[in-house]
């Protein structure tokens, strides 16, 4: 599978507030987007978001055989999401992990080792870094949440974490 990993870092201090501005649940979402995998189609994908006014905070692709996953992690989830589907792309919304990650060598190998000792399969990871490096959070998809936040619990681990205070965007 030949697969294509893009960063998309925001290095401005307004990203996590615009995380904590969406994020009012207790989980941060991830919008996957299969797709045919020719010129024009992540145009024509954000050309959606940037007309609703969604700001991408982290963008991964991965292709293989003229098909594509385009995975994004944005700041109106729900919103871009209800767009999308609109306009006839194949969709879907699921959580992710967002696991602080400590800036520094070793500091993914710490995670990982983490996820492995508990058995914890890794089906998608890529970045989001915050804050011109303040803070770096490992994206994880796998493929049971509830069971890997259950074992990750009590690990000396830090997630990404939504404020109370924010009121739920109506959509």
């Amino acid at each position: 599978m030949t697969e294509v990993r893009l960063l998309y870092t925001m290095r401005s201090s307004g990203i996590y507030e615009a995380m904590k501005e969406e994020c009012r649940m207790k989980q941060l979402k991830q919008i996957s987007i299969f797709s045919e995998n020719k010129p024009g189609r992540l145009k024509k994908i954000t050309k959606v978001l940037a007309e609703e006014g969604v700001n991408i905070l982290a963008i991964n692709i991965a292709s293989s055989n003229g098909f594509g996953v385009i995975k994004f992690i944005v700041d109106k989830c729900e919103l871009a999401y209800q767009k999308l589907k609109q306009k006839g792309f194949t969709v879907s919304l699921n959580e992710v992990l967002a696991i602080e990650l400590v800036d520094r060598p070793g500091g993914l190998f710490e995670v990982a080792t983490m996820l492995s000792e508990k058995k914890i399969n890794i089906e998608n990871a890529y970045v989001l870094i915050l804050g011109s490096r303040k803070k770096a959070f490992l994206i994880v998809d796998v493929d049971d949440i509830e069971k890997a936040k259950k074992l990750l619990k009590h690990e000396n681990l830090r997630f990404f974490k939504a404020h109370k205070n924010v009121k739920r965007e109506t959509v």
